[in-house]
């Protein structure tokens, strides 16, 4: 799909259960309220998530060899004084039996109440518990004190959801997610490293050092070949030569979708600016090295440049209404997490707006904050000095993938899918990789190791390998 692919300076959102290739599951019966199929008493298993504290059991399906439910769960606004209140959190629950391993997952953004299996799940033929990301609605705290959005915030919403839950599973749990999503499981395993026997990471930036970082201008260098690289950089000199006559389409096309600009970016050319700089980053975030061809030469009309940039970077997203839902990660972003900088060297006396392309560009203006880079150091010197059990799977051509984790030699692993962009997981690795991977995975989860046939069988369960139109996806 070639549509409204989403922007760089987001990793896409519900990206993991793209990226790790869910199978969705169809449903068998249709959902319902979870107290009216059966009751508590004829079912051990609702029984027994009944009877946590703080659980709320909202409803059931039954998907093929599953059981799908919708939970929330009490949390503290703030872990540190829970005193402050609370906030319901919410969560999945896809079960198939309580002595298989689960997976723990978060997209590190809104949660799909969708039933579908990541990519570990399917490998283990586990249960799996999705957890939407604190402050993405509905689990966001009602006042919203945006203080209390960060890692270790977060990181503790799982741990006590992990806690909630091991009593009624006896399997081990892998936790998993990729992009942000791969992010957050790293911070949890960091705060509570006892809480799961293993983690796969799929792209999971590592921004430890922000600003000031050569990884993404060098990654920019080198990926592909030179004559995409040199159509890329053509193609956004050209929009930004050809602004006076682009900006008023894009206040056309604004103003016949209600879109405006005043909460986040300020006005239509700042939105613009940022779409074009966005514009090769979103390629290879998305596209291939095949789709090169593609892109409009310098010679194109305005026509042709406008629509492949709405194409490939989406106009309607740095708008109010398109960066609403993602004001939470851009928060985070902007005072832990970081994000990518990028010098444009090419677009010198084009640009009219130093510094645009960071994380407080595409918030209101009061919650913008400096950024504090000790949480990211601290992180990165954990995962390479003292993890143990992570496993990290990156793309070749993937911008996300030019700032790596590295981890350490206990027991953890470091994969690249060669010429694979942000959907990169363990099915496009190389054989003797996807091999590798799998056996490490059933290892940590417990499971017994399968044969050679077996494994491609177990890994060739289709992929939704369909890329996300624009947000949500």
């Amino acid at each position: 799909m070639r549509t409204r692919i989403v922007p760089a300076l987001v990793p896409a959102l519900m990206l993991a259960l793209l990226t790790t290739g869910p199978v969705v599951l169809p449903a068998s019966a249709a959902t319902a309220p979870a107290s009216s199929s059966v009751t508590a008493a004829e079912d051990p298993l609702l029984d027994a998530l009944k009877a946590i504290p703080g659980l709320t059991v909202i409803s059931e399906s039954q998907p093929t060899g599953y059981r799908y439910f919708i939970l929330s769960y009490t949390q503290p606004v703030d872990h540190r004084n829970p005193k402050k209140g609370t906030f319901q959190q919410r969560l999945s629950l896809l079960h198939r039996t309580t002595d298989a391993p689960v997976v723990l997952y978060t997209s590190g953004y809104g949660m799909s109440t969708s039933p579908s299996r990541t990519e570990p799940t399917r490998l283990l033929d586990g249960n799996q518990v999705s957890v939407e990301h604190r402050f993405f609605t509905p689990s966001r705290p009602d006042p919203a004190n945006w203080r209390t959005l960060d890692i270790w915030q977060e990181a503790s919403d799982e741990h006590r959801i992990v806690q909630a839950l091991k009593p009624v599973y006896s399997g081990k749990w892998i936790q998993t997610g990729a992009s942000k999503g791969g992010m957050t499981s790293v911070y949890h395993r960091r705060f509570y490293p006892g809480d799961v026997d293993g983690v796969v990471a799929y792209v999971a930036p590592n921004d430890r050092v922000n600003p000031a970082d050569r990884a993404y201008d060098d990654f920019f260098a080198t990926v592909g070949d030179a004559a995409c690289r040199t159509a890329l950089k053509n193609v956004q000199i050209q929009a930004l030569k050809r602004r006076d006559r682009l900006v008023p389409r894009l206040k056309a096309y604004a103003a016949d979708n209600g879109y405006t600009f005043t909460k986040t970016l300020g006005t239509a050319d700042r939105s613009f600016e940022m779409t074009v700089l966005d514009a090769p980053w979103a390629f290879w975030q998305y596209s291939t090295a095949a789709d090169c061809p593609a892109v409009p030469a310098a010679t194109a009309s305005d026509d042709e440049i406008y629509e492949w940039l709405d194409q490939v970077a989406s106009f309607a997203f740095y708008t109010d209404q398109g960066l609403e839902y993602y004001t939470p990660y851009y928060y985070q972003a902007a005072t832990q997490l970081g994000w990518p900088e990028l010098k444009f060297a090419h677009l010198r006396g084009l640009l009219r707006y130093p510094g645009l392309y960071q994380a407080n560009s595409s918030i209101p203006a009061e919650l913008r904050s400096r950024h504090d880079p000790r949480p990211m150091l601290d992180v990165d010197h954990w995962v390479r000095g003292q993890s143990s059990r992570m496993m990290f799977i990156y793309g070749q051509n993937d911008p996300w993938s030019a700032e790596r984790f590295t981890p350490t030699r206990k027991d953890s692993y470091l994969y690249v899918a060669p010429g694979a962009n942000h959907g990169a997981n363990v099915s496009r690795l190389e054989e003797a990789d996807r091999l590798a991977a799998t056996t490490t995975l059933r290892r940590w989860a417990g499971v017994p190791d399968v044969t050679a046939l077996q494994r491609n069988a177990v890994s060739s369960v289709p992929d939704d390998d369909m890329l996300p139109v624009r947000r949500p996806s």
